[in-house]
């Protein structure tokens, strides 16, 4: 029987009919392994929360146009789930930055915080390409307001760099798909962005997990099970190509936001042009350079961390390069506070 197993075995391999290997995941793929389950805290109280729809996450373009100046106005219209991806590759890593929009940055009391029009906070992901299909997370650094925190899963062999690691990345697993996901949160109001739990829901919130092809709306502001869909940055037409829109960004990096609406009304102040695409990311503190998180990440990589074995430096996929004069000049641009 041995022979006649390997007689056949032989014969469909020279047939050209054996299983064929399956296709290496595309980038998209690889981004859906790793997006983030998302837990959105939501406050149903004051005016400026719309019931809770002030927390919800959406598109930049939730209203149907390209203008940054009237989204306060528009805020709940549409809060069908989304987030923006984005992947870049060296021969030892994949770098995955996920940027998470919401029209208002808001509070509800008049004491020395401000709100803006507009608000953009995420994380970027770093995956060693270890030969296995999705490589294998190491560590990420997320965005909350104007400071950056950097977390490593259990099982990481990286360690503080320039920075201290501020705490451990969890996992859990998705009702829509195989895998177990990272897990990230947002505050209320303000949607700062961390690991979970170091900002977790109290009270009614959401949580989202990310799909290739579905975005739901939230049913309440409490539902437990809302699916975004991931867009591409660089997807033809998209943010990234719209970088140089002036009625979008008011700045390389920084959306235009404006007073209007209502903006500011019964609390301490509302800031104009005070939200950032993942391109004007600034921690301000570091030794990273405004928007380096997502254009050069393996330069953040090599220096929030060290024990990261071998980290190449070199892009095999990098569409920022193409604007490099551009980046490089908004890095003098002054730290927008999101």
């Amino acid at each position: 029987m041995r022979k006649v197993a390997a007689v056949i075995a032989g014969t469909l391999l020279a047939a050209g009919l054996t299983t064929p290997a399956r296709a290496a995941p595309s980038r998209a793929e690889i981004a859906l392994r790793w997006a983030p389950i998302h837990y959105q805290d939501v406050d149903t109280t004051g005016g400026h929360a719309l019931g809770g729809k002030s927390d919800h996450i959406t598109r930049y373009d939730f209203d149907g146009n390209l203008n940054g100046r009237d989204n306060w106005d528009n805020t709940g219209k549409n809060t069908d789930a989304a987030a923006y991806y984005s992947v870049l590759e060296t021969s030892t890593h994949y770098y995955l930055t996920y940027f998470f929009f919401h029209p208002r940055d808001w509070i509800d009391h008049p004491f020395f915080e401000t709100e803006h029009e507009n608000d953009g906070e995420g994380i970027l992901e770093i995956v060693e390409k270890d030969g296995s299909e999705y490589g294998s997370l190491k560590a990420a650094v997320t965005v909350a307001h104007a400071d950056f925190f950097s977390y490593k899963p259990a099982g990481s062999t990286w360690a503080d760099g320039t920075e201290t690691i501020d705490g451990t990345l969890r996992f859990k697993p998705s009702p829509h798909d195989a895998f177990q996901h990272p897990v990230t949160a947002q505050e209320r109001g303000g949607h700062g962005f961390k690991a979970w739990p170091q900002y977790d829901i109290n009270g009614d919130g959401i949580v989202y997990y990310p799909s290739l092809t579905v975005s739901e709306a939230p049913a309440n502001a409490d539902d437990r099970d809302v699916r975004y869909q991931l867009i591409d940055i660089f997807t033809p037409g998209g943010m990234w190509a719209e970088r140089d829109n002036t009625s979008l960004f008011a700045a390389l990096g920084t959306f235009a936001g404006d007073t209007s609406g209502g903006c500011g009304s019964g609390t301490y102040r509302c800031n104009a042009d005070s939200a950032n695409a993942p391109w004007g990311w600034d921690d301000g503190n570091d030794q990273v350079n405004r928007g380096e998180i997502a254009t050069d990440p393996a330069k953040l990589a090599a220096t929030y961390f060290s024990s990261t074995g071998t980290l190449s430096r070199t892009y095999t996929h990098n569409p920022y390069s193409a604007a490099a004069a551009a980046l490089k000049a908004a890095q003098s641009l002054p730290t927008t506070v999101d």
